[in-house]
């Protein structure tokens, strides 16, 4: 019988399903969604029933459709396992996959992973840079773990708190020593803001620079004209090269802040809380490999010892410490 299940098609209606949309099991698997539409229409053929109600908007499983879509689920599941096992058996290690957003990984995960390289050498770990949510699976070919940044809860998955963080200006000391002067907020007229505005569906939620001066008692600054980017990470590098003075998340600034390539100028003053948090996303069912675990112990640990005020305080400019 085996040799006989269209194979295809049944993953096809697997993603079809877990989405109950064409177009977004398209995306997953590389495909169009005319391509899941014909394997889906496939499967009814052979079983002689529908598996979706078709609709205006979109697709919904029936009730045969939902039986079928847990027991392949679960069934592809344990195929993943299987082959997973067997190439962990071959590959002498066990691989992992993580995805996060570009600016975490870069400006708070990359420097703290050596710790976890020391204490899981056998771990192969792969990190994977997107802006978009991922969601994470067991299966091999996607991210088994994800950390994301935003408002929950988040649907579909497992979730654990990390990291609640706050905003507040960041620049370049060489900005302060050299450049119009930066003791209240209200000389921030006399500066280049950088504007962060991710690919999100929740960015509109996000405080900018409006929100801030608004909560520091200054809501008249003119802020007409102004560089903008997709992403935190290229607004810090800007900062740090004196380019302007960013609204910085403490997570990813709190290393800068420490080295001292930037400076917070308005030190604790003038600080509002992010209405985000990180937190670590995995599979909703299934048993949790070995080495997601030890990863997920491990990023809970970090994010338990994180700190940033004393980097905040050490790296503001000396008219914040008066």
């Amino acid at each position: 019988m085996i040799d006989r299940l269209p194979l295809n098609a049944l993953r096809a209606f697997v993603f079809a399903a877990r989405h109950e949309s064409f177009k977004a099991a398209a995306l997953d698997l590389h495909v169009t969604p005319g391509a899941v539409s014909r394997h889906v229409k496939q499967l009814e053929t052979l079983l002689g029933a529908d598996l979706f109600v078709r609709h205006a908007q979109g697709v919904s499983l029936t009730e045969r459709g939902a039986r079928l879509a847990d027991e392949s689920g679960e069934a592809f599941s344990r195929l993943a396992r299987s082959v997973e096992a067997a190439r962990k058996t071959s590959s002498g290690g066990a691989q992992l996959t993580v995805s996060a957003s570009p600016s975490l990984i870069q400006h708070w995960l990359l420097p703290r992973l050596a710790d976890f390289e020391s204490r899981h050498p056998d771990i192969a770990l792969a990190l994977e840079a997107s802006a978009q949510l991922v969601e994470p699976g067991w299966h091999e070919d996607r991210a088994q773990l994800a950390i994301r940044y935003g408002q929950g809860p988040w649907t579909g998955v497992r979730s654990q708190p990390l990291m609640q963080e706050t905003l507040f200006p960041v620049c370049a000391p060489s900005l302060l020593a050299h450049g119009p002067a930066l003791d209240t907020p209200a000389d921030l007229a006399g500066h280049t803001l950088l504007h962060v505005k991710w690919l999100s569906n929740q960015a509109e939620l996000f405080p900018g620079w409006r929100e801030w001066l608004q909560a520091a008692g200054a809501p008249d600054v003119d802020i007409a004209v102004h560089r903008r980017y997709s992403l935190f990470g290229l607004a810090l590098d800007q900062a740090i090269a004196g380019r302007g003075v960013a609204l910085a998340t403490s997570v990813l600034a709190a290393d800068r802040l420490a080295s001292g390539v930037l400076v917070a100028p308005f030190g604790a003053r003038h600080v509002i809380d992010s209405p985000f948090s990180y937190e670590l996303l995995m599979p909703a069912t299934g048993e949790v490999p070995a080495a997601a675990a030890a990863f997920a112990d491990w990023l809970i640990d970090q994010a338990a010892r994180f700190r940033w005020d004393a980097s905040l305080h050490e790296s503001c400019s000396p008219a914040c410490q008066s």
